[in-house]
């Protein structure tokens, strides 16, 4: 098997005489789950539907496993809208089977797998049409995953969620994707689960790619300020010059190794918690930040400065 599951080369797709994916050369290794991130409408659903074979480019080729083209059984596609034919869960998760000439009792153990995996093992008698969005979206994936195909692609999982489900079935996808001894491509808008789902990223926006990479690495240093902000940095200009990101989360109020000064705006309640609203001053100007404060601090009037620190940083580009 090679080491590259799936490979765009020089890939464009235009709608309308309008280019809305450019992709020169992107590369996914076998084995990893890869995270196509970005804002809505950035090009990560087509770049899914190229991979699965669903479209076509205008110009260039994706290969899957070293082919032109998508090989029969190769992928298993979990679309962002669960879509079910009339009958029970199971005979809706078997059929996918059934096509692919599975004989009855494997098609039972795998049915029976992957609704044990994704936890709606008690839902296999129920109307496919009476489940709940985040019911649906776990049959979705339990659907995907018995095809057990070496690519799985899955267009926005977690949608569909309330906040309770999503953290929930956020933990169980992480735990599933670490089982997967196949590769699986994901996309997703929302950063919490790109973070906690990716073994490499690929940083989309308005049809191109930003960054890609293991995750660890992107976000050690993003290439670029637009990549930066869309990985949730803080960015700004130090006193030296350079351009640095500061990731979600490190800021606090107080000195620390990397310190900044604070112009308060307000002190904004969150239910529970209070949140110091402001602007960080820099050489370029003011630079907007939110950021907790610690129970039982003093809250500083409008107007004030306040001296800030970040516990993390990354230089961003050269």
């Amino acid at each position: 098997m090679s080491d590259v599951a799936i490979a765009f080369e020089h890939v464009r797709v235009a709608r309308e005489r309008r280019t809305i994916l450019d992709v020169p050369r992107l590369e996914v290794p076998t084995g990893t789950t890869t995270v196509l991130f970005g804002p809505n409408g950035a090009g990560k659903t087509t770049m899914l539907r190229l991979i699965a074979g669903l479209e076509k480019p205008d110009a260039g080729v994706v290969r899957v496993d070293g082919r032109i083209g998508t090989p029969a059984g190769g992928v298993a596609y979990a679309f962002q809208e669960a879509v079910f034919l009339r009958g029970s869960v199971r005979a809706n998760l078997a059929l996918g089977l059934e096509l692919r000439g599975l004989p009855p009792a494997e098609r039972t153990d795998r049915v029976d797998a992957s609704a044990r995996d994704c936890g709606i093992a008690h839902l296999l008698e129920r109307d496919a049409h009476t489940l709940s969005a985040g019911e649906a979206q776990r049959a979705n994936l339990a659907r995907t995953l018995a095809l057990r195909a070496p690519i799985m692609l899955l267009d926005e999982p977690l949608a569909g969620f309330d906040r309770v489900g999503h953290a929930r079935f956020l933990e169980d996808l992480a735990r599933l994707l670490r089982t997967i001894a196949g590769t699986v491509v994901l996309v997703t808008h929302d950063r919490e689960e790109a973070f906690r789902l990716a073994d490499r990223i690929v940083v989309v926006a308005a049809g191109r790619v930003r960054a890609a990479g293991p995750l660890r690495a992107v976000l050690e240093r993003p290439p670029d300020r637009e990549t930066a902000e869309l990985l949730g940095y803080t960015v700004l200009l130090d006193d030296d010059g350079a351009l640095l990101g500061i990731p979600p989360g490190a800021l606090r109020p107080g000195p620390g190794a990397r310190t900044f000064r604070l112009v308060v705006e307000r002190v904004l309640t969150v239910g529970l918690e209070a949140r110091l609203v402001g602007d960080i001053v820099t050489r370029a100007g003011p630079v907007p930040v939110e950021l907790p404060l610690p129970a039982g601090a003093d809250r500083p009037p409008p107007g004030e400065t306040v001296q800030i620190a970040a516990d993390a940083w990354a230089t961003i580009g050269d």
